[in-house]
């Protein structure tokens, strides 16, 4: 199969990630890190959790193996102490490291019949019908590996672009684009982490949102955005603090070219208060 080609053209360590991730990049130090004498045989980047990531996946320990803890699999009494930033302060981005020599010999010796745990999602479709989602995660894999480890890593190592909130703060100011293909954090933001940024459903397809912005805003010193309503941005506007822009059914709010909005609720008749 792959795996033996990959191991016959001396290949030793495969890099996994998800496609939508923009910081997934290959990272040469945890590369030589897993060819060191005594290295991990599978590596797992975490990196810490913020309010936009409480039901992210997180490794624990359990009956002395490492293993990935998905929301789905954890019971409804205990969903908010599993959201706990406190207790748990990492979260899976999905970045793996595997050594193929070590995978085939896991394989190997279950004769080709690893078992990872089925996660069970249940969810409804946009008809309002229940339907219940049945996966694995490859990050479960972790749990066969007896010098696996997780590796606490900068929060650019993760940048999932699943909703057009999330493009709207990779393509700002917020990120510079390296050489290598790796965003790095503007030297100018102030905070360690990007802002939390949610737009409506106005926004939600890529042709809509192109439309109702001029450009991107300049979001350096941003730490909340809430848009919600039929609002259009002009070009060349600065957002910074708490930003919360609310159209009501029926209005429509323009933010004109050149404005600058800080800690600012803009309501559908265009008064602007202090937040």
């Amino acid at each position: 199969g792959v795996l033996k080609q990959m191991l016959a053209e001396g290949r030793e360590i495969l890099f996994i990630s998800n496609i939508d991730n923009l910081g997934a990049t290959v990272d040469l130090n945890i590369a030589k890190h897993m060819m060191e004498a005594g290295g991990p045989n599978f590596v797992m980047e975490l990196t810490d959790k913020t309010i936009a990531d409480i039901k992210g996946g997180t490794l624990i320990n359990y009956e002395g193996h490492k293993k990935l803890l998905e929301v789905a699999q954890v019971p409804k009494q205990h969903i908010e102490e599993f959201k706990s930033v406190r207790k748990f302060r990492v979260f899976n981005t999905n970045n793996l490291w595997v050594n193929l020599l070590e995978l085939d010999s896991v394989l190997e010796s279950s004769g080709d019949a690893l078992q990872p745990d089925l996660i069970v999602n249940r969810k409804t479709m946009s008809n309002s019908q229940p339907v219940i989602q049945l996966e694995t995660a490859a990050g479960a894999m972790i749990q066969y590996f007896d010098q696996a480890q997780g590796i606490n890593v900068p929060r650019t190592r993760f940048l999932p672009v699943k909703t057009t909130s999330d493009l709207f703060v990779v393509q700002s100011n917020l990120y510079d684009l390296e050489p290598d293909g790796s965003f790095r954090m503007s030297s100018k933001r102030q905070f360690a982490t990007a802002p939390h940024v949610k737009l409506g459903e106005y926004f939600k397809k890529v042709a809509m949102y192109n439309e109702r912005l001029g450009n991107i805003p300049d979001i350096v010193d941003l730490e909340h955005l809430t848009v919600s309503g039929d609002v259009t941005f002009g070009r060349n506007i600065t957002l910074r603090g708490t930003v919360i822009i609310v159209a009501n059914p029926g209005e429509h709010i323009i933010i004109p070219d050149g404005a600058v909005l800080e800690n600012k609720v803009v309501s559908g008749n265009l008064n602007i208060v202090e937040h």
